[in-house]
């Protein structure tokens, strides 16, 4: 490894390095054959777009445009000012609203980064596999995500998946029975994720009227229809608000349980609150979050378009990267092919020998002689035309087909 005094790598920034990247490759190829066989189409959005999609009507809260890379896009003497992108949904609504008919059903999916400030060494590059589905297509989509979003994890290798639900509709039920107003709903969201355990206290205070206290909520998670049952009885009836929110929620998961996916129930998940409208979701492994998304059915036209249902997930790659067991392409044997003698035509001799394995499916390196002892072809002058080296041994060989055969073996 070389010797550098001090790294010039950007902070919260990553390099990736080509085992690490041939992990990234076959996650992302994952992604996309699952992605296609359920009928989604690929897209991708500029990396820059103006300030003003992410700051309309509030599609981003205060706290989250802190994060954003912003910079005035100079043209001449005036300007725009543009950003990095910090979302992928959002650019997402965007194009929907501007290149599909309105109302249409769009079945969409990405592979793109994002970049959000950290004033720690978090990553602020992420690399995101994403999903969008826009238009009417009730609870069925919410379903029909999960359930995609399980099967591209188990085409990656990601085992031992663990799906978190919850529902906008409920926090916001909460504080609005509580009286909290529109602007400070946002923030008391941020610190309920955060574990801030004074705010529940503050919402409980504002609401004498419950039987049963409301860390029963926030504080403790729980499994599937039973949990959400629990959660009717003991809140439902002081705070009405929250039986639309139990009815949906409550109807996902009965269909999860239904195919063997036991999801547990939390009350607060995501943290785009500004336009998660129903269902949200989570993917954990270990513990960590892998992906997550949700429902946001106001958000295309807050970005300029008709209102139109839609939901959507993104899963992290950096997570995944650490998620997932090396593939056979990280264990594969590359084979070296050089030239016994170093004239023009033993060269091309040896370029051609190369080319007709890589036709064959092989990995053929033709600078490194058996390096870490992959097995070597030495293409010759003379008959036999090819030797074939390999753990101390060496193998003739006159045609290429009998070479191939024989490395067959060792592939």
């Amino acid at each position: 490894m070389p010797e550098v005094a001090q790294s010039q790598l950007a902070r919260g920034m990553r390099d990736l390095l080509p085992a690490e990247m041939r992990r990234v490759r076959r996650i992302e190829d994952a992604f996309t054959r699952t992605c296609l066989r359920w009928g989604y189409g690929e897209i991708r959005t500029p990396v820059i777009e103006p300030i003003h999609l992410f700051t309309a009507a509030g599609t981003l809260s205060p706290q989250t445009l802190d994060r954003v890379y912003s910079f005035l896009d100079w043209d001449g003497w005036s300007g725009e000012r543009v950003v990095l992108r910090p979302d992928s949904t959002i650019p997402a609504a965007r194009l929907y609203a501007e290149r599909f008919p309105p109302g249409s059903v769009a079945r969409l999916f990405y592979r793109q980064d994002i970049f959000r400030f950290a004033e720690d060494d978090s990553a602020r590059e992420e690399w995101q596999c994403g999903v969008e589905l826009m238009g009417e297509t009730g609870r069925r989509g919410d379903i029909e995500l999960i359930f995609l979003a399980l099967d591209a994890l188990a085409e990656a290798g990601a085992a031992g998946v663990v799906v978190r639900l919850s529902h906008a509709g409920i926090v916001r039920a909460v504080l609005a029975a509580a009286g909290m107003p529109a602007e400070a709903q946002a923030a008391a969201y941020d610190r309920l994720l955060d574990g801030d355990g004074k705010v529940v206290d503050e919402i409980e205070a504002r609401l004498p009227q419950l039987n049963a206290p409301l860390r029963l909520l926030f504080d403790v998670d729980g499994a599937g229809s039973g949990y959400i049952a629990n959660i009717r009885a003991a809140l439902a009836a002081e705070i009405p608000g929250l039986t639309p929110a139990l009815d949906e929620l409550a109807a996902v998961v009965a269909a999860l349980e239904a195919r063997g996916v036991a999801p547990r129930i939390s009350a607060a998940l995501a943290r785009r609150f500004e336009y998660y409208s129903g269902i949200v979701m989570r993917f954990e492994r270990d513990g960590r979050r892998i992906g997550g998304g949700g429902r946001y059915d106001e958000l295309i036209a807050l970005v300029g378009g008709r209102r139109v249902p839609a939901s959507g997930f993104a899963l992290d790659i950096g997570a995944l990267l650490d998620a997932t067991a090396p593939g056979d392409d990280e264990r594969a044997v590359r084979i070296s092919v050089t030239a016994e003698a170093d004239s023009p035509e033993m060269i091309a001799a040896a370029y051609d020998c190369a080319a007709e394995l890589r036709r064959a499916g092989f990995a053929v390196d033709t600078i490194d002689e058996g390096r870490d002892g992959a097995p070597c072809v030495v293409c010759r002058p003379s008959r036999p035309r090819f030797v074939l080296r390999h753990g101390g041994s060496e193998r003739a060989f006159e045609g290429a087909a009998e070479l191939m055969a024989a490395l067959e073996h060792v592939r």
